[in-house]
Parts: structure tokens; sequence; C-alpha cells
């Protein structure tokens, strides 16, 4: 099937966050322009990269044919997600092996979406805590959730002489939220709604007419996001501002947690 003939792809972990096996049916196999190999499903809980957080990996398998295909990466095109990979077994053909229509097992990788989801939600924690150590007036810029050295980035900076009194107070805070928990939420709503879930006002680039999907950790404001979470602040387990940088008005703040 072409691609642009496919519906668009059902995000399954927007309804569960926590699902790491799932069924779906295979819409299309192809071969990419860059010479990748990708199925395309009607619905996936493989998250693609995106958002600041890096995708899922795992494996998709033939119910029927018992074809496996080894997913590598996926990204979200279109309204498509395509899911990349090779077959286990290298001579299987998709063409005659996985058939258009078939429904398929999904399987992702529990560690490394446990990391990715721990990762994000840190990132949002420490919008919280901006607020609570007298920092709200940096506006939450873009976030880098992946291991090699995550960071929330803010407008405006901090100045230098209290960096590392802000660097000690943010991850005494951050801590002692996770030592309390609390309930994550996402949730699709209506402009107003979703409104009232991130404290009265939406960021700018939330058009008016749209149904975001907001992740809200405990009775904190929330946020529009669209990746995985852990299930409660208590699922972070431990947060480690590395350092704070800022630059050309903007304030970059690194952290850490434990494998």
């Amino acid at each position: 099937m072409a691609a642009g003939a496919i519906p668009a792809t059902k995000l399954a972990y927007f309804d569960n966050m926590w699902a790491i096996q799932s069924t779906a049916t295979l819409l299309s196999h192809l071969q990419t322009e860059d010479g990748r190999r990708a199925l395309i499903l009607d619905s996936t809980i493989f998250y693609p990269q995106g958002g600041g957080q890096p995708a899922d990996t795992g494996f998709i398998s033939g119910a029927a044919s018992g074809f496996k295909f080894v997913v590598e990466d996926a990204r979200l095109k279109d309204g498509l997600v395509y899911h990349y990979g090779s077959f286990e077994n290298p001579r299987d053909d998709c063409v005659s092996i996985a058939k258009e229509g078939e429904e398929v097992n999904l399987y992702i990788n529990p560690q490394r979406r446990d990391l990715n989801s721990r990762l994000h939600s840190a990132g949002h924690l420490l919008d919280i805590c901006m607020r609570k150590v007298s920092l709200s007036h940096l506006e939450p810029g873009k976030g880098y959730h992946f291991s090699d050295g995550p960071f929330v980035e803010y407008k405006g900076i901090i100045p230098p002489d209290l960096l590392q009194i802000k660097s000690k107070e943010l991850e005494k805070e951050a801590n002692a939220l996770i030592l309390t928990g609390g309930k994550v939420s996402a949730s699709v709503l209506s402009y107003n709604e979703a409104a009232e879930w991130c404290g009265g006002v939406l960021p700018s680039y939330i058009p008016t007419d749209s149904a975001p999907r907001i992740v809200k950790l405990g009775d904190h404001p929330g946020c529009p996001c669209g990746g995985t979470h852990v299930a409660d602040i208590a699922d972070i387990r431990n947060l480690t501002v590395t350092q704070i940088r800022t630059k050309k008005g903007l304030t970059k703040v690194f952290y850490s947690i434990s494998p």
C-alpha cells in the first residue's frame, strides 16, 4: 500500500504509556529512499523519536507468518510512524513473508523505555522545581532527554554567582518531590481544558483550535507533551543536577539519573 493512501498511525502509547506488548495490523512494508526497510502499522506502542526523547527499540513479529522484524528506530512523518529495522533472518523477504493486513505482535525493549521515560519525566520535574526555587522568570524551551547529557533549556539567565546555589536548591527540591511521589497523568484535552491543566495558560505555539496532549506530574501544573513518562514521580528514583550553563541569554540545566 502506498504511504499516501495509509491512514494515520494510532499512537497507542498516548492511551497507555506503560504497555510494552500489543497487537496491531500491518498496513505496509517498504524500502525508503535512504535504503532502510520500514513497516507501517495501524497502531503502535513504539515511541518515534521526537520532543527530545529517543525512539523505542524492540521487535515486531507476524502472528501467522512468523517473521521477526527487529526495530532499530521509529520516526513520525506525515501522521505515519515508520518502524525502521531489519528481518532477523536475512533470507526473509518482506514482500513474500510479511503480508499486508496480517496481525502482528509488538514488543518494545522495556529497559530502554523505562530509562527514556524516567529521563523525560525528570526534565518535567525540573520545570516544576524552577518555580519553587524562585526561577519562574525563566521560560522553558527545548529539552534533551537522551542519556548522553540530558538537559532542559530556558530563556533567560541566572547570575553567575547564583549558579552553584541554584543547582543545589534544584537538586534538593527535585529529590524531595521524588521522595513524596505523585501520580503522573496524560490526557488529550480541549484547548480550554488543557489551559486549566497548565495553570491557566498554554504556550503560544499551541493553536487555539487544537486538542493538545497534556502531561501532569502530581498536583503540579502540566504542560503539552507527546512523550512517555513514569507512572509516579517516585519512579524517577533520583535526580542529580550536574551543572548549569548560561550563554547568549539562555540557561541550560544539565541533569542525570541512575540507570
